[in-house]
């Protein structure tokens, strides 16, 4: 058991280097070598968690799956049962926290982006999953799916630094597109 541990260990170890480099150097940086330099851990031990760098790259955006789908789950239990369009509200206050943080996991998709594009298959397979889940709770799915495009928006922008908006204006157009109540006056009543 304590040899599983210690491999445990050793792999969060590397994943967390891997995105430390992601977010400091760019995907471009990120070898064995340097995830071995950053970690503290020999080349061997990385190497015996990751054969090679498209593992890491896979284990990386596992890794952010995994972070904002427990983000998800937790802004769900938090808000309760009764919230009109749960699905579309924990999205939007998801791609809020990749917006709000400058070290987020979410660096681990523009390193597969920009070195495995094949990688993201499992993600678009999860964001349709994810967008069904949102029309079939809307009253008018294509203003639900209106305010995520936007939500989305605010992230990719945030996360590649496009944009010129305050953290003050983003945070208060995330507070606009989480509040249902201010979206009521433009649903269509007929699906």
């Amino acid at each position: 058991m304590e040899n599983a541990a210690r491999s445990e260990r050793s792999r969060k170890a590397a994943i967390q280097a891997a995105l430390t480099i992601i977010a400091r150097d760019g995907a471009g940086r990120l070898t064995l070598d340097a995830i071995a330099r950053e970690s503290g851990i020999s080349k061997g031990g990385v190497m015996h968690q990751f054969r090679t760098k498209g593992a890491v790259l896979k284990a990386l955006l596992d890794h952010q799956i995994e972070y904002f789908e427990q983000f998800s789950k937790d802004y769900l239990a938090e808000m309760g049962n009764d919230l009109p369009e749960a699905q579309l509200s924990a999205q939007i206050a998801t791609m809020r926290e990749v917006a709000s943080d400058s070290q987020s996991v979410a660096f681990a998709i523009v390193g597969a982006l920009a070195e495995e594009p094949d990688l993201l298959s499992v993600t678009r397979a999860n964001e349709v999953e994810k967008i069904e889940h949102i029309k079939a709770e809307a009253a008018d799915p294509d203003l639900a799916m209106l305010r995520w495009a936007a939500a989305r928006g605010l992230a990719l922008s945030a996360l590649f630094g496009l944009y010129a908006l305050t953290e003050q204006d983003r945070e208060r157009l995330f507070d606009r597109l989480l509040d249902n109540r201010q979206w009521a006056g433009f649903a269509k009543t007929d699906k």
